[in-house]
C-alpha cells in the first residue's frame, strides 16, 4: 500500500493512494473504532482498475486529532477537503458503520461530487435516548477500565459467532486497531455519534446509484436496518452478506468483493 501524509482542513491526514490513471476514483471510509488498514483486503481487489484511496479518520491510524470537537459535519468536511486537496472532482464512496454516516452525510450536503455510494453494515437514524445513554456509558467504562477491556467487549459485538471462531487473524487485527486508538479519540468519537442526525428523511433526495450490503448476522446494524435504507433511497440494491457479522468486508471478504466490483462496473458503465 502507498501511504502518505497531507494537511487538510488544519489537521494532518495519513492515507493511501493507489493510483491507476485515469480509471475512476473509489474513497472507503472506515468504520468506528478502526482505520484505514481495514479496507486491506478491498483495495487488493480493486487497485489493477481503479484509483482506490483510504483515509484515516482524524484521531485515528496515523491521522491527528486536530483541534475541533469531533462531528460527523467535521469528518464530511475533513473528506471533501481531502478530494479537494488531491483534485479528485468526483468519487464513488465507500463507508462501513460510522463511515456510512460520513458517506450520507457527504452526498446530503456534496451531492454533486459523487458518483455512487456503497453502504455497509450502517444506518440513517439518530441514535435513541437509550442509545446515547448507552454512549455515555461505554464513555465512562473506557475512562474507568482502559481500551484493552473495551476491545475485548466489542469483539464480541462486531463478529458473527462463526467468525469469532474461525476468523482469528482478522480479529486480532482489528483488537489492535481498537488498542492503539487514544483514549480521548474515541471518547470524542463517541459523543460525536451520540449528536449525529437522522439521515432517513433524505434517503429519497439521493440520485445516484447506492448499493446496500449488510451482515447477515450484524446485531449493531442488522439487515432491517438495511431493508429501511433500500426501501427509501430509488435506486438501490440490496447485498445480504452471509457468514458475516458488523465487520462484513472481513467476515466475508469473497461475497463483499464480489458484490463491490459488480455493481462499480456496472455504475461505471452507465457513467461512462
Amino acid at each position: 500500500m502507498n501511504s502518505f501524509s497531507i494537511t487538510v482542513n488544519n489537521h494532518i491526514v495519513s492515507y493511501t493512494d493507489n493510483s491507476k490513471y485515469g480509471a475512476p476514483v473509489i474513497i472507503f471510509i472506515h468504520g468506528f473504532p478502526f482505520n484505514k488498514s481495514m479496507w486491506n483486503l478491498q483495495v487488493e481487489s480493486l487497485l489493477d482498475y481503479y484509483r482506490v484511496i483510504t483515509y484515516d479518520i482524524r484521531g485515528f491510524g496515523n491521522s491527528d486529532t486536530g483541534n475541533e470537537d469531533f462531528t460527523i459535519e467535521l469528518f464530511v468536511k475533513d473528506l471533501v477537503s481531502l478530494m479537494d486537496a488531491l483534485k479528485i472532482d468526483k468519487t464513488f464512496l465507500c463507508g462501513l458503520s460510522m463511515g456510512g454516516y460520513i458517506a450520507l452525510n457527504a452526498i446530503e450536503n456534496y451531492a454533486g461530487r459523487f458518483n455512487a455510494l456503497i453502504l455497509s453494515d450502517t444506518h440513517c437514524i439518530a441514535d435513541t435516548p437509550e442509545a446515547k445513554e448507552k454512549r455515555m456509558k461505554t464513555i465512562e467504562n473506557i475512562r474507568k477500565y482502559g481500551v484493552e477491556k473495551y476491545a475485548d467487549e466489542s469483539i464480541k459485538l462486531f463478529f458473527a459467532p462463526d467468525s469469532i471462531a474461525e476468523r482469528v487473524e482478522e480479529i486480532a487485527s482489528v483488537r489492535e486497531m481498537i488498542v492503539k486508538t487514544s483514549e480521548k479519540s474515541l471518547c470524542n468519537t463517541l459523543r460525536a455519534l451520540s449528536l449525529r442526525k437522522e439521515t432517513c428523511s433524505k434517503l429519497k433526495d439521493i440520485n445516484v446509484p447506492v448499493l446496500i450490503m449488510v451482515g447477515k448476522e450484524d446485531k449493531i446494524t442488522p439487515p432491517a436496518a438495511a431493508q429501511l435504507m433500500h426501501e427509501k433511497i430509488n435506486d438501490s440494491s440490496l447485498k445480504i452478506i452471509e457468514r458475516a457479522g458488523h465487520l462484513s468486508n472481513l467476515e466475508n471478504p469473497e461475497e463483499f468483493n464480489d458484490q463491490l466490483k459488480k455493481f462499480v462496473a456496472s455504475v461505471d458503465v452507465i457513467r461512462t
